[in-house]
């Protein structure tokens, strides 16, 4: 807990009361879609044996060596600031076992939880100098969160498959495999990057620092320049401006990414932050991690889908509003795709409506924490 004085030359907050979540279940506040995915995963039988094979082939032990010659060790004595949140995140979570954690020398602000057998966190410099107190409990809170979960073995085994694809890129068909798998892997992650964002809202308990923290990631220590509502409007413009070219050129955009975009990933725990799911939470119901053997793969996969498909419902995105029209078996099909690719043809008419009336290319963005 916080309390209230100065420490390695970072202003501490008065110190409050937050709530704990003694025996707390990652299917608390795991994203629909990746809590399905893990939760067969987990049925799989032999896949922690599978896992641990693969391990032999994974870099952990290097990367573990790695870390500890060339990071510096969060303890009580080194950064323990950084000590005293990643111990009071795990207090609040109900995680036994407090996971390693380093800091790295990087000015890009990241953060990560890697490792099949135990996990690590790693914060850069670069994070810890651009958040404050509360905005860096809440990365912390992020990344205990995927811990929990168990994201750390999957985001270790996705690093591989990445720099594996990279050496066999020579090699005819070898690298489209492996790609095709790292894709996969990639959508999972960028849901399992909002589930950790929610577990991080959960240690914080402050969605304004929260806020404010994926904030300066998109645009650096200059919140005196920046507006939350504003940030947020970004969102929204984003989901719902342009026409089909633009909902194309979206999804290229993202394929490459391990992270959501971070204008969708404020505006997705916003929405979780004013749901009756979170509120529960915080009054002290949620499920228990001694009921996770019980949890029922059919029914995880029923809530994603429904989940999707009140995402496609609502959504305001041009592609997605068509495919709920075709769902829904509206008519004029063709005229509905004419007007929507009207980027390609000059025409200055809007993307349809549900009820039909008509009314640059770069490099990918880094992902960062």
């Amino acid at each position: 807990m916080s309390d209230g004085h100065q420490h390695n030359g970072h202003e501490r907050v008065p110190g409050r009361q937050r709530r704990r979540f003694p025996g707390i279940s990652s299917r608390a506040y795991e994203h629909p879609a990746d809590r399905s995915a893990l939760v067969a995963l987990r049925k799989l039988s032999g896949f922690d044996t599978v896992f641990k094979a693969l391990s032999g082939l994974l870099p952990e032990r290097s990367l573990r060596l790695l870390f500890l010659s060339d990071s510096v060790r969060v303890s009580d004595r080194q950064f323990a600031h950084l000590n005293d949140m990643l111990r009071d995140a795990c207090y609040i979570l109900d995680l036994q076992k407090v996971p390693p954690m380093y800091v790295n020398q990087d000015p890009n602000p990241n953060a990560m939880c890697i490792g099949l057998d135990e996990p690590i966190i790693v914060v850069t410099t670069g994070l810890v100098e651009l958040l404050d107190e509360e905005e860096m409990r809440a990365v912390v809170g992020h990344e205990v969160g995927h811990a929990l979960s168990g994201h750390s073995v999957y985001r270790t085994v996705l690093l591989f498959l990445t720099s594996l694809a990279v050496r066999v890129a020579w090699i005819p068909l070898g690298n489209v495999a492996i790609m095709a798998i790292v894709t996969a892997l990639r959508e999972w992650f960028r849901k399992s990057e909002l589930s950790a964002d929610r577990a991080g809202l959960l240690v914080g308990q402050d969605v304004q620092a929260s806020m404010r923290g994926l904030m300066k990631i998109a645009g650096g220590n200059h919140l005196h320049e920046m507006n939350v509502d504003a940030f947020l409007e970004q969102a929204e413009e984003y989901e719902s401006g342009g026409d089909l070219r633009d909902s194309v050129l979206k999804i290229l955009n993202v394929l490459p990414r391990s992270h959501p975009f971070t204008t969708v990933r404020a505006a997705e725990l916003k929405k979780w932050a004013a749901s009756r799911d979170f509120q529960r939470i915080m009054d002290g119901h949620y499920p228990r991690r001694e009921d996770d053997k019980e949890a029922s793969v059919r029914d995880s996969w029923r809530e994603s889908a429904s989940t999707y498909a009140d995402e496609m419902r609502t959504s305001k995105d041009p592609l997605m509003k068509l495919v709920s029209d075709i769902a829904g078996g509206a008519g004029d099909l063709g005229g509905r795709v004419r007007r929507g690719f009207g980027g390609f043809t000059g025409s200055k008419q809007g993307p349809s409506r549900p009820d039909g009336d008509g009314d640059t290319d770069g490099n990918p963005p880094r992902d960062q924490a």
